[in-house]
């Protein structure tokens, strides 16, 4: 048995698991919902560590959930000291997340020293998208100079999941779109298990409205919020962008929970509806736009804390992209993986519960095996 603890540092909370990672089985887990401190961070990792111990389970390995591997680090990779020096250089690039979760390396390394430490990108997935999904239309010098691109996120979700729709839908599970909707949230198209387009870039702020983040909004209008009369400075503008929008933003401030809207909507709550209906619309144009790097349409697949616990959302969604087949008719939860559209439809629809914890167990523990 080889035994990965995954270590899964996310904006606003942080995740880890021991895992079997021969049989997929999760031996023990904790969580933390909110923005940890870092004394709560060590205490919850140590308290992993010596429930294992207590259990008689050795750690093999740990491996990093990295949001952001930026140009360098491109795969799930050994974490030495030229690799975390590469991925401190996109730590810029995702502030939110690359920081905490390098912090935490450090942590580990310090408590399991003789342990294979293991960096798994999240943008690893896409590293094979198409140029031109992958290139802005920027000058070429700008390009060059500051590699700019379009790197794509969830990667390790994203994964997870064409998998597990290839075995719920034998053979008919090629050409999928996927739509990851949590905290952060965004839509893949895969082809062949490749990513072919994908709606977030450069950074973990593109494409959909999110619990806090704005997702992609005019760039003219950012410059004239910076250089109007009264300007926003570039902090302001980073923290609004952030850490104010989203569902947050949408709802006046009233909640960034899907579950708090849904409810909130059903008592008239005008705000509510709005935040609900933006999100549902942009999900639906990002999925229709990332449609036309594909031939045909497979399934559509839900996953993330929205996409898989949400109903209300995944309807909406749906019932904006009829002329892609796709129907609104779905049932409610599932307590395992499956279809929710209705035995026979163009457009079979699945929810996947999000295995992050899986995909990097099994990243890790393919590198201890070479």
């Amino acid at each position: 048995m080889t035994t990965v603890l995954t270590v899964n540092a996310g904006s606003s909370s942080l995740k880890s698991h021991l895992v079997d990672a021969e049989h997929e089985t999760v031996l023990a887990e904790r969580t933390i919902s909110h923005l940890p401190s870092r004394e709560e961070t060590h205490e919850l990792l140590d308290g992993l560590l010596d429930e294992a111990s207590h259990s008689g389970v050795e750690v093999d390995a740990v491996a990093h959930r990295l949001v952001h591997g930026g140009s360098e680090v491109r795969k799930a990779t050994l974490a030495d000291e030229d690799s975390i020096r590469a991925a401190w250089q996109a730590a810029s690039l995702a502030p939110a997340h690359v920081p905490a979760a390098l912090h935490l390396l450090e942590y580990t390394r310090d408590r399991l020293p003789d342990r294979p430490q293991v960096l798994c990108p999240d943008t690893a997935f896409h590293v094979g998208l198409p140029e031109e999904a992958a290139t802005y239309p920027l000058p070429a010098r700008w390009r060059e100079r500051f590699g700019l691109r379009r790197y794509g996120f969830h990667g390790l979700s994203f994964q997870w999941a064409t998998r597990r729709a290839a075995a719920l839908l034998p053979g008919a599970a090629d050409r999928l779109l996927l739509a990851h909707l949590g905290g952060g949230a965004s839509v893949c198209a895969v082809r062949g298990g490749r990513s072919m387009d994908t709606s977030m870039g450069f950074t973990p702020l593109e494409g959909l409205p999110m619990t806090t983040r704005s997702g992609s909004v005019d760039p003219g209008m950012l410059l004239w919020l910076l250089t109007k009369e009264d300007p926003l400075t570039s902090a302001d503008l980073a923290d609004g962008l952030y850490h104010r929008s989203g569902l947050l933003g949408l709802s006046n401030g009233r909640s960034a929970d899907t579950r708090d809207l849904v409810a909130a909507a059903a008592e008239g709550d005008t705000a509510s509806e709005l935040a609900l209906a933006v999100f549902a619309h942009r999900t639906a144009r990002e999925l229709a736009g990332c449609a036309t790097a594909l031939d045909r349409i497979d399934a559509v697949v839900f996953t993330g804390e929205i996409g898989w616990d949400q109903p209300e959302v995944r309807s909406a969604v749906c019932a904006r992209l009829a002329l892609l087949g796709v129907s609104d008719s779905l049932s409610g939860n599932r307590s395992n993986d499956g279809l929710i559209s209705e035995q026979g439809a163009a457009v079979p629809v699945l929810v996947i519960q999000t295995r992050e914890e899986l995909s990097l167990a099994a990243e890790a523990a393919a590198i201890v095996r070479r």
